[in-house]
């Protein structure tokens, strides 16, 4: 019931009134834009480092698993080999007692796909020596930009927690004037506010009439229109950027 009858009272409260506040709420809030331009692409920079670093440690365990397979794959062809060379030797000393010649001719086809088999295996382990090495220098140089980017992580976030630290009172301190201002603004025009916020480039949503052009957009604003904006007596958005306008002297009461 508090916040309805908050929100009621926001309702009822004067067009002028309502316009100083959010005038109040847009200076809060700038000045917490300033604060996180002091933080700059830290935040960005520190996220993308974290990516990175996360990423070369899955490359770097792909190698290691690849590794295995290399090494398995080479060990199955050496045992090939030696399963062949026992074969070879095995035909070659049946050749010794064959009966006839188709199985002398049999066993010397057997010997030579043994034979075969020994050149395709003996190249496999070659290729698999050869992308072994490549591999192990991946990995090598994989785990020398892990170190350097772990490095520079380490720097960024200790850059960051320090401007972080610097800024923390002033934050909390506006983050509670924020809270004082929108919870005597009506949740329609608060929400309204934070789209306009939101949408803007800038991060203005309540702009003050500067040299008869918007302070947003800097846009020429019509006489009759600036005479309207000066009165105070209703809510008047830019027509080109959606901006809330308010005039200049909006820090002072209207002087009748």
């Amino acid at each position: 019931m508090t916040g309805i009858n908050q929100d009621v009272k926001a309702a009822e409260m004067p067009i002028e009134e309502r316009l100083r506040l959010l005038y109040d709420l847009q200076k809060v809030y700038s000045e917490k834009d300033k604060l996180k331009i002091l933080r700059g692409e830290l935040p960005l920079e520190v996220q993308d480092l974290e990516d990175e670093i996360a990423g070369l440690k899955t490359r770097v365990n792909n190698f290691h698993d690849d590794i295995k397979n290399l090494e398995t794959a080479i060990s199955n062809r050496k045992a090939a080999i030696q399963e062949s060379k026992a074969l070879i030797a095995k035909y070659t000393d049946q050749q010794n007692n064959v009966r006839n010649n188709r199985e002398f001719d049999s066993l010397s086809k057997e010997i030579e796909f043994q034979n075969l088999e020994i050149e395709l295996s003996e190249k496999r382990i070659k290729e698999h020596t050869a992308e072994l090495t490549q591999k192990t220098e991946a990995i090598e140089s994989s785990k020398a930009l892990l170190i350097e980017r772990e490095a520079d992580l380490d720097n960024k976030q200790r850059e960051l927690e320090e401007i972080t630290e610097e800024t923390k009172i002033e934050t909390e301190r506006l983050n509670e004037k924020a809270e004082k201002i929108e919870a005597n603004i009506e949740e329609r025009l608060l929400t309204a506010f934070r789209r306009i916020r939101k949408n803007a480039r800038n991060g203005l949503a309540v702009v003050t009439v500067e040299r008869d052009s918007c302070g947003g957009c800097f846009n020429k604003i019509p006489p009759q229109r600036q005479l309207d904006i000066a009165t105070r007596k209703k809510v008047i958005v830019c027509e080109y950027c959606g901006r809330i306008l308010v005039d200049k002297d909006i820090d002072q009461p209207l002087v009748e």
